[in-house]
């Protein structure tokens, strides 16, 4: 058996392999056969698929293989923010069953007190319950209303949590880069870090890079780490001048670099689009230190009022003040 690996092309999220092996018949009736593919980042949400290609001149055919970096269907990521959304909101469910039940109960009551009405209107002799009657429809009419109203705002209120929470669950799969060799996803931070993220050209992030200087040792203290997403395909100029204990905890400040920046800009176009803000818009976002958005807005970051506002994750409050960084979004 002859193999031969590829290799992952600059700037494509797909890696191929071509594989010649022993007549495919033979291999596949008389050998069980494993294969193993290996390849850096190769792991869940990814696809791998293959195809045989055989040729009329040989008899050796050729198998071909490629894995490309794929998210999670919306399906999965709906309903993992549905049990999120059961875990936050644990007895939203109880009540919208009895807003149901009140609003189905309420019907009944108008159709009978309707055809009660019906009877009365049809014989002279019951003239006077007509007052009683329309009294109660009344009350049915305004229970049935109440009710309605009342679980349409509920319901609402499910939807717009759960698609907030799905599109969270979008942001924790995208990836990061922390150095050369290791690349971990947004959601192994949750509980460490608390993340700022830069979305514009190359201009801006470099302004942004420049005017959170001063506050660099009371960001790093309070978590803060950044996620610089450049949207014009520019390198910013991060340039570290200082000294080198300086620089290093500058370098750790920025030491986040997005990967597959395709996925990252499509999903913060959505949130613009949801937002109302135009997509060509420099943008800055701040996380919770559970991953959830605190803080979103058009222009360079508020440093000043992160420092202000997040606690520190050292000294004797640490871990009591986690939940502290703001109401969600």
């Amino acid at each position: 058996m002859a193999i031969m690996f590829g290799a992952l092309t600059p700037n494509s999220n797909t890696m191929s392999l071509t594989l010649t092996t022993q007549p495919l018949n033979n291999l596949i009736t008389n050998h069980p056969t494993n294969f193993l593919f290996c390849g850096r980042s190769l792991s869940y949400g990814y696809t791998l698929s293959f195809s045989d290609q055989r040729a009329s001149s040989s008899s050796f055919p050729t198998l071909l293989c490629s894995a490309a970096n794929k998210p999670s269907s919306s399906s999965d990521i709906s309903s993992t923010a549905k049990i999120r959304s059961e875990v936050l909101s644990p007895f939203r469910s109880v009540r919208m069953f009895f807003y149901i039940a009140f609003v189905a109960s309420g019907s009944l009551g108008s159709f009978i007190a309707i055809t009660q009405l019906i009877g009365a209107l049809a014989n002279s002799s019951r003239a006077t319950q007509v007052p009683e009657i329309l009294k109660g429809l009344a009350i049915d009419i305004a229970a049935v209303s109440l009710f309605a109203f009342l679980y349409f705002r509920e319901n609402k209120a499910k939807n717009a949590q759960v698609a907030r929470l799905s599109r969270e669950e979008i942001l924790s799969n995208l990836k990061l880069r922390v150095d050369e060799k290791k690349i971990i996803p947004v959601s192994s931070l949750r509980g460490i870090a608390r993340l700022v993220i830069c979305a514009g050209p190359a201009s801006f992030v470099t302004e942004s890079f420049k005017r959170s200087e001063p506050f660099t040792e009371s960001l790093l203290d309070r978590g803060v780490l950044v996620v610089p997403l450049v949207t014009d395909g520019n390198s910013p100029a991060l340039e570290f001048e200082e000294t080198e204990e300086l620089a290093r905890r500058r370098k750790r400040l920025w030491q986040l670099a997005p990967v597959y920046t395709n996925e990252w800009s499509g999903w913060l176009d959505e949130q613009k689009k949801l937002a109302g803000v135009p997509c060509d818009s420099p943008v800055y976002l701040s996380l919770r230190m559970d991953g959830r958005v605190r803080g979103s807005g058009v222009g360079y970051p508020p440093w000043n009022a992160l420092v202000a506002q997040l606690p520190s994750v050292k000294g004797i409050w640490t871990g009591l003040l986690d939940g502290m960084d703001g109401r969600v979004l």
